[in-house]
């Protein structure tokens, strides 16, 4: 018996043969639904030629979610797949591709611990083998059962991105609805050429979230494929049958010969081994699941939830606080040289302990009327491109970059949408995973999402004992997949969103002593701990020549979520970006 599919579009019946024959594009109005992912490599790369790698990987169960293992062998039965994605090697047109398929039908397509390890492997596959890679996108956006592992793939997939480009190697991505969430804000966007599906669904926040945070209806056609290429964010809308023929043509376009690697540039095995001292030592472990560590200190004698609502108080210090308390001098800047200032994002230079340094920052409002003008710390895209703006100047000038997160989140809303958010995290992933200066970043209230990660990426990272870091809020857990609100309290548990759960998962270097009512009854004394904490890294950090900082952030990164994984592509890996960087300095 055929299967039968409705049009979401137009209500027209479609068959099985038709959905077949016609790969999954209605009849009447030319709708793209949504294919099996071995379909559609079928449609792209030439017969017989994809071969699959990594498809042995299959979830755990990182922080202890019930049910999770069990969901996960319910949508491998159901959808026939491992996990959200498929990757493996291929010919389109008679050239050599790397090709990531993912898959909206299992999970919504989110993206866990092994979606991110497969798309990393893809694109550090191209890396070695010095060949294109194309990633097909569909994901509803982060894999909340696998909490802060989840949420630093993103970290994971767009430092990967940001190798392939230090290479010299294309990346291409093609945005099949829909394409949400974390997804968008990182590697998705961060193709050197991006194309879309006609009609596709692609945005940062999701549609119903946008509209309960402005309050009424999204226009006609926000968010889609057009929406995006209007905007300056996708290159080319291509209908499904034209794909191959149009990937084929940009692989042609982009033949280059290998990088010719001599054994003087090679570096020697002792080189190759983690370096020594702290940074090193914290290199090496973190942010895997199998490398937990017990953890002594803080006293846990408060709950998870009790730290959410500490860490949302008002009164709780703030970016200002601590510049004023740390800094010698600050002259704060202005802009993002593109569109205009956020006031929910500060940055500017100053000078710690000696050090010129450049500071960046989450910025609440400590009254009512300063959390309205600042969106209660959540960024529109010009914060985090004033961010970036910040720290390629302060790679310029050789300057540390200091952070200080303290968000729910980027900002939800229609213009925000409208000029690029989720580009403008993705772009910071990629970026600041490759700057070339020391970056020590510190969680010292929410650590909420993407929004967070947008300045997080550092050779450090520390929490404050009552600061919070998770992938989606107590209350949207609870929502979603406890379908209740009220138990936003257990969720919290659940989450393993605490300085705690943090340092014991290696995902943070350290946690930053509060005194015991909480860091708002003495903002001195953690400021002091956060300068104590500053001064004893820049010591290290600035004697690092600046292109060994970047491959050891490279590597922490590559390292989170199925670290044993990690080792074997890293040693050839360094081995060429060694190699390239020596032909750039000389």
């Amino acid at each position: 018996m055929l299967r039968e599919d409705n049009c979401p579009r137009c209500g027209h019946v479609i068959k099985g043969q038709a959905l077949a024959s016609e790969w999954g594009i209605c009849n009447d109005c030319t709708h793209h639904l949504d294919i099996d992912p071995r379909q559609r490599i079928t449609l792209l790369t030439d017969s017989d030629s994809f071969i699959e790698f990594a498809g042995e990987l299959t979830s755990s169960n990182p922080i202890g979610i019930d049910g999770y293992a069990e969901k996960i062998a319910q949508n491998q039965k159901r959808s026939d797949l491992t996990d959200a994605v498929i990757t493996g090697s291929c010919t389109i047109g008679s050239y050599k591709a790397i090709l990531a398929v993912m898959s909206f039908r299992f999970m919504g397509g989110s993206m866990g611990s092994v979606v991110g390890e497969k798309i990393t492997q893809a694109m550090f596959k191209g890396a070695l083998e010095h060949t294109p890679v194309i990633i097909c996108t569909a994901s509803g956006g982060a894999r909340m059962q696998e909490g802060i592992f989840s949420l630093m793939q993103m970290a994971k997939t767009s430092s990967a991105a940001a190798l392939l480009d230090r290479l010299g190697i294309p990346l291409f991505i093609i945005l099949t609805n829909p394409t949400t969430g974390g997804v968008t804000a990182s590697f998705a966007m961060l193709g050197d050429v991006i194309l879309a599906e006609p009609g596709a669904l692609i945005g940062f926040a999701g549609p119903r979230v946008i509209e309960g945070t402005i309050g009424e209806r999204l226009p006609a056609g926000f968010q889609t494929a057009q929406f995006q290429l209007e905007r300056g964010f996708v290159d080319a809308i291509v209908d499904r049958r034209k794909l191959k023929e149009t990937l084929a043509y940009l692989l042609g376009m982009h033949q280059y010969k290998k990088i010719k690697r001599t054994m003087r540039n090679v570096p020697k095995k002792e080189e190759t081994q983690v370096i020594s001292g702290e940074q090193g030592d914290l290199v090496s472990s973190v942010g895997t699941m199998e490398n937990m560590v017990d953890v002594e200190a803080p006293s846990p004698s408060r709950s998870s939830w009790d730290r959410v609502l500490l860490a949302r108080q008002q009164c709780r210090p703030g970016v200002d606080t601590y510049i004023k308390l740390i800094c010698e001098n600050f002259m704060e800047l202005h802009g993002d040289r593109y569109y205009q200032d956020d006031p929910a994002m500060i940055g500017g230079i100053g000078t710690i302990g000696g050090y010129q340094v450049t500071i960046i920052g989450n910025r609440k409002g400590s009254n009512l009327k300063e959390n309205v003008l600042r969106n209660y710390g959540m960024s529109n895209p010009e914060g985090y491109r004033k961010a970036l703006r910040l720290a390629k100047q302060a790679e310029k000038f050789h300057r540390p970059v200091i952070c200080f997160i303290d968000t729910p989140g980027a900002y939800p809303g229609l213009e925000s949408e409208q000029r690029g958010i989720g580009e403008a995290i993705a772009r910071n992933l990629k970026e600041f995973s490759m700057l070339k200066t020391p970056i020590i970043c510190f969680i010292t209230g929410e650590g909420g999402s993407g929004g967070a990660l947008g300045i997080g990426i550092g050779d450090k990272l520390y929490m404050l004992e009552n600061a919070v870091y998770s992938v989606i809020t107590p209350e949207g857990y609870a929502s979603i997949l406890l379908r209740d609100p009220s138990r936003a309290k257990e969720a919290a548990e659940a989450m393993k969103i605490t300085a705690r759960d943090l340092k014991r998962f290696n995902i943070i270097h350290d946690i930053i002593e509060e005194v015991p009512e909480g860091a708002h009854a003495n903002p001195a004394y953690t400021a002091q701990k956060i300068k104590d904490t500053i001064l004893k890294d820049l010591a290290i950090l600035c004697r690092k020549p600046a292109d060994t900082l970047v491959r050891y952030r490279i590597k922490k990164i590559r390292g989170i979520g199925m670290g044993k994984y990690a080792s074997s592509w890293w040693d050839p890996l360094l081995q060429i970006f060694r190699d390239v960087q020596n032909r750039v300095e000389h």
